[in-house]
């Protein structure tokens, strides 16, 4: 059996990583592993502006930990007030890397986003123009959609329309949770691509419902049947180039998760290597973990793959239940399994 599994440097094409004290205290459980991550910029106020991105990424860079080698890839934040003039220099300067679109209201700090999504169709032409991608919060937000089938009506109602009318822009459907969703990834070969995190691979509706309400399962989009994990998993395992990861680790206090109202998200930056490589063993695919990991994600990006490795140990790994921040405590994904693999 094998004992030791290396692979090159993973990336993280999906990462909250707050601000201030937070993105302090949460940073190094990122960059201990990943040499790169797309960094969300929902913050309040979120990164809507050139300038914005540059002072958000001096912060981040003013945090990385001696000795940790990583690279914030930073975003913009889709309004219908986007400057294409600013983003496209933003872009041709190398300070941006894709720019975000969250229908208003669909998730922790989406307020500013899209209503009208006509009144970003500039914009949409600009990064078309440029080869800069759309990365997409995909859930639709009205009131009459059921909330597990909002990814799916997205993909009918916005997704695809956006995408008929700009065919050149480059899409990246961000942490997807449905058959539907991987489907349309099939079924389009030409700009397209799909971040899938790493506890959508582990849990269903059942373990957020099931037995009572656990609200350190609660994240958006919501996880959905088993079905549908079992067909993000067959996804993330079988090396197709348009699947790779994006964690969405998403850190909140427990004081903010434990409310009558908590915020949604899963905290998996400590413990996502020992877990991908735990699902990708599980399903007979550990030899294709790289691709997933660190292959996948620097093709559709344009990035070279990081030369430096990280090698996983078989040995059981365990993880503390939260981490101490001056915020308060956040509690670290439980998968509910023994972990066999030590990053």
């Amino acid at each position: 059996m094998t004992q030791t599994h290396t692979i090159a440097r993973p990336d993280d094409w999906h990462l909250h990583l707050r601000d201030g004290d937070m993105l302090r205290a949460v940073l190094p459980a990122t960059s201990q592993h990943f040499a790169r991550a797309i960094i969300m910029p929902n913050l309040v106020p979120p990164v809507v502006t050139a300038a914005d991105a540059r002072a958000y990424r001096d912060r981040i860079m003013a945090a990385v930990p001696a000795g940790h080698d990583f690279t914030p890839l930073m975003t913009l934040y889709l309004t219908e007030d986007t400057d294409p003039a600013d983003m496209a220099a933003a872009h041709a300067e190398g300070l941006i890397s894709a720019v975000k679109l969250y229908p208003a209201g669909a998730t922790t700090n989406s307020a500013s986003g899209v209503s009208n999504f006509d009144n970003v169709a500039p914009v949409l032409e600009k990064m078309a123009e440029i080869g800069l991608p759309l990365c997409t919060h995909g859930e639709v937000t009205d009131a009459d959609v059921d909330i597990f089938d909002r990814e799916a009506v997205f993909i009918d109602r916005i997704l695809d329309p956006i995408r008929r009318k700009h065919p050149d822009l480059r899409v990246v459907m961000e942490h997807i949770t449905t058959a539907n969703a991987v489907d349309y990834v099939k079924a389009n070969d030409k700009n397209l691509g799909a971040t899938i995190t790493t506890h959508h691979l582990v849990i269903n509706r059942n373990h957020i419902l099931a037995g009572g309400i656990k609200p350190h399962y609660y994240c958006l989009p919501v996880a959905k049947r088993e079905e549908h994990r079992l067909a993000l998993r067959a996804a993330a395992t079988s090396g197709d180039a348009r699947f790779f990861l994006g964690t969405d680790s998403a850190p909140h206090t427990d004081e903010n998760k434990l409310l009558p109202c908590g915020c949604a998200g899963c905290f998996t930056a400590p413990n996502t290597m020992s877990i991908l490589a735990e699902v990708f063993e599980q399903d007979g695919a550990l030899d294709q973990l790289e691709a997933f990991t660190s292959r996948n994600g620097p093709a559709f990006y344009g990035l070279p793959v990081n030369t430096e490795t990280l090698t996983l140990v078989r040995e059981e790994a365990t993880y503390p239940a939260h981490l101490d921040t001056p915020e308060g405590p956040v509690t670290i994904f439980d998968p509910q399994m023994t972990l066999n693999w030590t990053a």
